[in-house]
């Protein structure tokens, strides 16, 4: 069995003065992924005993940004898509193992008032075809920060957030349509009608107190892994981020 774990840290210097490495070593996951490190090579230097780390810096200093964490050592590492105007900002890394690729991706945000959300529409065009090209060769395990609530279930208040970035028809639709590619939202194969869980919260109007959440951080899988997936979590006691951490146990 496999202990996967996903968190977007935001900004893992400020995440790490926060208790990241105490709940690193406690959780011992096989595989550790975070998303918007915020940070440059050489400006954190983690002791991870016995992991090999695995990083993708933004051109841009201080954003985005991802990393994976993995006790055993992949075959080959991919940063990127391979596609330049989508490979600038360090949102993906891909582990290819002997069963399966992991891909971590930290998902372009539409921004207030959809300003990006053009340039969206052709990410999730482009990265969905290059896991559909991964998944024709292996299954993938896919997780991070995919920046969209895909049904009214995965956030508080969607009647207001109706046109707002991570709640607009047209990420939704997307999400829908790369699950329908074949892949599976692992959360919601384990618990399809558990409300109230959400991996995100605004850090204004006290949202994490009350609960006024957004689901935005996930693991998706290949169909044909249905049947060795084992659980699904998200670990909503953990603070550090305005993000908690996602868990997926698969026996792979």
């Amino acid at each position: 069995m496999k202990k996967l774990i996903s968190w977007n840290v935001n900004g893992l210097r400020a995440c790490v003065k926060k208790g990241f490495l105490d709940y690193f070593n406690e959780v011992d996951a096989d595989i550790f992924c975070v998303q918007e490190t915020k940070l440059q090579e050489g400006q954190i230097d983690l002791e991870l005993e016995g992991y090999n780390q695995y990083w993708n810096y933004a051109e841009k200093k201080g954003y985005s940004g991802t990393a994976i964490f993995t006790k055993e050592e992949p075959i080959s590492v991919f940063k990127g898509i391979g596609i330049e105007e989508h490979d600038k900002e360090g949102r993906v890394i891909t582990l290819e193992f002997e069963n399966f690729y992991m891909v971590t991706v930290y998902t372009p945000n539409s921004q207030r008032g959809l300003a990006r959300l053009e340039y969206r529409m052709d990410w999730e065009n482009a990265f969905r075809e290059y896991i559909n090209k991964l998944d024709k060769e292996k299954p993938v395990v896919l997780c991070g920060d995919l920046n969209v609530a895909h049904k009214e279930i995965d956030l508080k208040n969607p009647k207001t957030n109706r046109k707002n970035a991570g709640f607009s028809d047209e990420e939704r639709e997307k999400f829908t349509t790369f699950l329908d590619s074949g892949f599976v939202d692992t959360y919601r194969y384990f618990y399809p009608d558990k409300e109230s869980v959400y991996s995100w919260w605004s850090y204004m109007f006290n949202a994490r107190k009350n609960n006024a959440g957004w689901r935005i951080d996930y693991f998706c899988t290949s169909e044909r892994l249905k049947e060795k997936l084992i659980d699904a979590d998200i670990h909503t006691e953990i603070y550090g981020s305005d993000h908690c951490p996602v868990e997926l146990k698969l026996d792979i």
